[in-house]
């Protein structure tokens, strides 16, 4: 294995996080940043953005690997059946919008005496996980060559030690075009809350009309690959005009590469962090301890673990 097939694993898992089969979860999965009106400190909101990034590749990346080792030999006949769960998944996220544009609000999953119904979704580790699983069954018809070309070809070579390797950059490349969006989203978002005290009543609202408009593109695109496996499907304009803002994001993926999306998640984690840190010195100096923004994150993982 050399650098260039390396390099190839996180491009394709890079642009994994923006195929044309599922690319519009990703706002959808941002928007669930938004859905929580809470004020937070920002050292706390870049917590649980990159927590849930963790989780929702690692959901993804499950999923891969299990699809591309154990149902490889027969992904074809699987594949017929993807388009139903694409449809199934775009309604239910558009109906999750409907429940939040009408003021309800999207609760964790609870898992037996794990977890607590009353957080944010994106608080929850095993709801971002189903959530990534989500998410990369919406994507497997459009990724699932990429893959078995870049990753399973190197376990199916004998090659163990290589395709552990690429599937972890495969992992990587997808998590951190969703950590970079997701981080960024989180701060804007607490910031804007912030200079805006007003806006808790209408931001989660925002969050549901992106969840609305997400899901029904999902279930449409669902229903539009149905359509092509029949034989009956001619050109699409809304599936056009999606492609076309897609091969946009793409464009700017590649420019910024792996390695520019990699800085502007650390410039952003440091973001995050310098003013807490400042903070504390300032502190220090003045001979008294900066306990608020630590006690605010304490009490949120605190909250979250329980």
């Amino acid at each position: 294995m050399d650098a260039g097939t390396l390099g190839l694993a996180l491009g394709a898992g890079m642009l994994a996080a923006l195929n044309p089969c599922g690319f519009v979860l990703l706002p959808a999965y941002l928007s669930l940043f938004v859905l929580d009106g809470q004020e937070r400190t920002r050292r706390v909101a870049a917590l649980r953005a990159l927590r849930a990034t963790a989780a929702l590749t690692l959901g993804f990346a499950v999923v891969f690997a299990v699809f591309g080792l154990a149902v490889a030999p027969v992904a074809a006949s699987a594949q017929a059946y993807l388009p139903w769960f694409t449809v199934a998944l775009g309604l239910v996220v558009a109906a999750a919008g409907v429940w939040v544009l009408f003021g309800g609000r999207l609760p964790a999953l609870r898992l037996g005496r794990f977890g607590r119904g009353d957080r944010p979704i994106t608080a929850s580790w095993f709801s971002m996980t189903v959530f990534g699983m989500s998410y990369a069954v919406a994507s497997l018809t459009c990724t699932i060559a990429p893959f078995l070309a870049v990753v399973v070809a190197a376990f199916r070579s004998g090659s163990i030690g290589a395709g552990v390797v690429l599937f972890l950059a495969y992992a990587l490349g997808m998590g951190i075009v969703v950590g970079a969006a997701a981080l960024a989203i989180a701060l804007a978002r607490d910031g804007l809350i912030r200079r805006m005290r007003g806006a808790g009543s209408w931001l989660p609202r925002v969050g549901g009309a992106v969840l609305v408009i997400a899901g029904a593109y999902v279930a449409w695109y669902g229903a539009w690959e149905l359509r092509v496996l029949s034989g009956s499907a001619a050109g699409d304009v809304i599936v056009d005009g999606a492609a076309a803002v897609q091969q946009w994001l793409v464009a700017q993926a590649e420019f910024l590469g792996v390695a520019g999306l990699a800085i502007v998640l650390a410039l952003l984690v440091v973001f995050a962090v310098v003013p807490w840190r400042r903070r504390a010195q300032r502190a220090d100096a003045a001979g008294r301890p900066d306990t608020s923004e630590a006690s605010d994150t304490e009490s949120d993982l605190v909250r979250e673990d329980e």
